[in-house]
């Protein structure tokens, strides 16, 4: 049996059909950058105090019943309690004034009993002033946001099964279609419950609609062309939409006019169903020889080549499933350090993504700050993907991470901006070891249990994803808390990094048997 970069070398690498093949998937994958940060803005808490109902108080008691509190060495007004509104109405009627003839520490106060009041400086409404998620409901922020990371990883599991059955194409068009439709659903939500529902069937759609993008581009291409889709191509795109969020949610300030402009938009993909095809390589390893050979065919007219009368001699069907990836020792092992060097990146790359409100007063700046990181980061990704071993780049790229993150510690508090710089650097290392993580997962598994591989792993990767939102919110206790955490995941994923098997330079695994060689081959490389 030839392999299948032989089997298409007539081809050539950058004809008219890959050119089509690599835009269109890149351009499918868009929609995942603004609706993996959408909750950076849908859930941000604007401004808010107590609302104060209209009882006849006098302006100096109006201004006054707000108490003032001491956070962070700061005075600001109370966002969560008042002074008791009988008591404060009854020393208005009496005409005393407050701080001259009323001590106001000696006063009792109330929570916010009939609502809140929320500045309108920077949002127009939020989920969280729609639904009132302050004070004693903030809980349910981080618990919003976990739900979607549990959405993403039962997706990013459960597509990858459905894709290694059904074909990659399907599966990329049925999770653009989930990731469309219920966005555009959250739009009417009337609870806090029903919007969170929605979230989490969205969830399923989300990165599940990129690893299928991801797989059936990295097993169309091939060669040089490959490896720039598979580090720099599509995570530049998925980048592309990270950025063009902060603009959308400057110019649209409520929660659900941002949501209309994030999903309207994804009905112009569905055209290209006719336009992308299904993967050959998963086609052959159904026994659908023809059907392979047909889309091979019509790629050489695109790229006005004369392929040979036969194209793709001897392949032979297998039926592995996903236990394929714990069935052997070697295998098993690869497998499980894989899934630890891929939780601890989105550990690191959503924890720090969540973690703009630090980066500027500005919100939307924050954001755009963020995402722009991420430009050099995956161009740098590419690069080393393109001229360096995988297993050692990955380490480096981990340890360098890990260094910045432990670094903060020591910056003086008179000195943010270095702070700042550190964090974003951090952002940086750990941009391209994302990058290049799932080149690397597809390399290493042969067509069959591709998709299922990078699932799982992605699986396993979105454990991070869901913890995320709680770490971040450990610097309530421990300043750098979670800068420690990262950092720490980051050392330890490094060390398991170097006992990968390499695959820079080698083919794509056809079969299990392939990757066998490889992986035994793995155990008597030094390090």
């Amino acid at each position: 049996m030839s392999d299948y970069p032989d089997s298409v070398a007539f081809l050539g690498q950058w004809g008219r059909f890959q050119q089509v093949v690599f835009f269109l998937l890149c351009a499918s994958i868009v929609p995942n950058g603004f609706g993996a940060f959408n909750l950076v803005f849908l859930t941000d808490a604007p401004g808010h105090r107590c609302s104060v109902p209209d009882v006849g108080l006098t302006e100096d008691w109006r201004a006054a019943i707000i108490p003032v509190q001491v956070v962070n060495g700061n005075q600001q007004l109370s966002r969560c309690s008042r002074f008791r509104l009988d008591v404060v109405r009854n020393l208005s009627a009496q005409g005393l004034v407050p701080g001259r003839d009323v001590n106001l520490t000696d006063l009792e106060q109330e929570g916010c009993v009939d609502g809140w009041s929320y500045s309108r400086d920077v949002y127009q409404s939020t989920i969280v002033s729609e639904f009132d998620l302050v004070c004693s409901e903030q809980w349910k922020l981080t618990f919003i946001s976990t739900v979607f990371f549990v959405g993403v990883l039962l997706g990013s599991f459960f597509s990858g099964q459905l894709s290694d059955r059904f074909g990659r194409k399907p599966v990329l068009f049925l999770t653009m279609g989930v990731q469309m439709v219920f966005t555009f659903i959250q739009v009417f939500s009337t609870s806090w419950i029903m919007f969170t529902v929605l979230l989490f069937i969205n969830g399923l759609g989300q990165i599940s609609n990129f690893v299928a993008a991801l797989v059936l581009g990295t097993e169309i291409l091939t060669g040089h062309v490959r490896v720039l889709y598979s580090s720099m191509g599509a995570c530049l795109s998925f980048t592309l939409g990270y950025m063009m969020l902060p603009g959308c949610a400057y110019l649209l300030r409520d929660w659900t006019s941002l949501l209309l402009a994030l999903s309207l938009p994804c009905l112009a993909y569905l055209p290209l169903w006719w336009f992308i095809p299904e993967s050959p390589r998963w086609l052959l390893s159904q026994g659908r020889v023809e059907e392979a050979e047909s889309i091979v065919r019509k790629a050489a007219k695109w790229n006005k080549v004369q392929a040979p009368l036969v194209i793709f001699q001897d392949y032979t069907v297998q039926n592995p499933n996903a236990f394929d990836l714990l069935r052997t020792s070697s295998i098993r092992i690869t497998t499980l350090l894989l899934c630890l060097v891929t939780f601890a990146t989105c550990t690191g790359y959503y924890g720090l993504s969540f973690n703009t409100s630090q980066l500027h007063a500005d919100p939307y700046m924050s954001c755009f700050i963020s995402a722009a990181v991420e430009v050099p980061a995956y161009i740098s990704g590419w690069l080393v993907l393109r001229y360096f071993p995988r297993r050692r780049s990955i380490c480096c790229s981990l340890l360098l991470q890990a260094v910045s993150l432990f670094l903060i510690q020591l910056v003086p508090q008179t000195l943010p901006y270095l702070s700042i710089a550190l964090e974003m650097l951090a952002k940086y290392f750990v941009t391209i070891t994302f990058s290049m993580m799932f080149a690397y997962i597809a390399e290493l598994y042969p067509t069959l249990l591709r998709n299922t591989a990078v699932g799982v792993c992605s699986t396993v990767g979105r454990l991070g994803n869901c913890i995320a939102p709680f770490l971040i919110t450990l610097n309530t206790y421990v300043l750098h808390l979670p800068y420690i955490i990262i950092g720490t995941l980051g050392c330890v994923a490094a060390l398991a990094a170097l006992y990968i098997p390499e695959s820079f330079g080698q083919p794509l695994p056809e079969t299990i048997q392939q990757m066998h060689k490889r992986e035994r081959w793995a155990l008597y490389t030094e390090f």
